[in-house]
């Protein structure tokens, strides 16, 4: 075996994740010296979930849930796939992933090129949308292949467990958090951070972000053209006890910020990136100037440059030339309207 070889192991695939950078956003999302800062999760080899999926396969290696050599399969709608390719890789499991015919061909093809095996459902279920029915192709593929293992990213406590370390590392890049804004898909790196950043700081403020069209939050489940965040069914691991308020944010004003911080800051993402940047941004406007405002950004661009990036795309959807409003709709309750745009409602009720 080369030198070369031999150094390519589980410990330094493992060390390529984490310990990644934060960078302030400012003008023109907020003026005057106010800002957020952004912590890139994006710097990592696939995305935010390389954490979980790294921790999740790890730990069920250690407790004898996953055994050597034993298949990986698991729903996801791309970056959480992403990170399981890299386990499977560091700790030598073939992988299937179950996907939908929304996955973007770029994440598609590099899960192919990782070694994966993607079999997409082609036909949503009728009351769970895609979700439902990936998982319901999970537990058939299960079924059929006594031994395999799944993650299961929606309820799993490790994938909260996982993303203890990112919560330290905010501690050391910025110290004192006043208000934490988190995209909420899983519902894993929400609470995770949040519960070690209570710990420290009880009064922080903790702002879920989540996409018009999502039932997380008690809203009626629609189609959605955003990924990454939202979702057709109720997580377990989303913990609503831990929200102060959650907001809402619509493809049009995700694609916004996105292209804004793309021309302003270079550092930009996707579609939650997008999102938690049109509500980071707007306690930056109206804390005090002291207040440290922190968003969690999952991702980089590179797998959306046939959507939000895209301008045919984004004018075939309606997408382009509508920045947020100032302010956000105010609702007191989920349940008080269907919302459609960047809204506000201060108590985060479970669905």
């Amino acid at each position: 075996m080369s030198i070369l070889s031999s150094a390519i192991s589980a410990p330094s695939l493992s060390h390529l994740v984490g310990n990644t950078p934060v960078c302030r956003i400012s003008e023109p999302f907020a003026t005057g010296g106010r800002g957020f800062w952004a912590k890139l999760e994006g710097a990592n080899p696939g995305g935010l979930k390389d954490r979980a999926a790294l921790h999740i396969v790890e730990r069920a290696r250690m407790g004898g849930e996953l055994a050597p050599g034993a298949m990986i399969v698991e729903s996801t709608s791309g970056t959480f796939g992403l990170g399981l390719a890299l386990a499977a890789i560091a700790h030598g499991h073939p992988l299937t992933v179950v996907s939908d015919p929304g996955m973007e061909p770029i994440v598609h093809g590099l899960l192919a090129a990782y070694g994966a095996r993607v079999d997409t459902v082609t036909v949503p279920h009728p009351t769970g949308g895609w979700q439902r029915a990936r998982l319901e192709r999970v537990r058939r593929l299960l079924a059929a292949h006594p031994g395999a293992y799944c993650p299961r990213q929606y309820d799993n406590p490790d994938n909260v467990d996982a993303y203890a370390p990112l919560a330290g590392e905010l501690i050391n890049q910025i110290g004192r958090v006043d208000v934490l804004v988190c995209s909420v898909g899983t519902g894993g790196h929400s609470a995770g951070v949040t519960r070690v950043l209570r710990r420290l700081y009880p009064d922080m403020t903790v702002a879920g972000v989540d996409s018009v069209g999502s039932t997380i939050f008690g809203q009626p489940a629609r189609p959605r053209l955003m990924r990454g965040l939202g979702s057709s069914i109720r997580p377990a691991n989303v913990a609503h006890d831990l929200f102060d308020e959650v907001h809402w944010v619509a493809p049009h004003e995700a694609v916004w910020a996105c292209r804004t911080l793309a021309a302003t800051h270079y550092t930009t993402g996707g579609w939650s990136v997008g999102a938690v940047t049109v509500v980071a941004s707007w306690y930056a406007r109206t804390l005090p100037p002291e207040a440290r405002i922190v968003a969690v950004f999952p991702d980089g661009p590179a797998r959306y440059h046939t959507t939000i990036y895209d301008d045919a795309y984004c004018r075939g959807h309606g997408l382009l030339g509508r920045p947020p409003a100032a302010e956000p709709d105010e609702i007191k309750h989920p349940a008080e309207a269907e919302v459609t745009r960047w809204t506000r409602c201060a108590m985060a009720v479970s669905a």
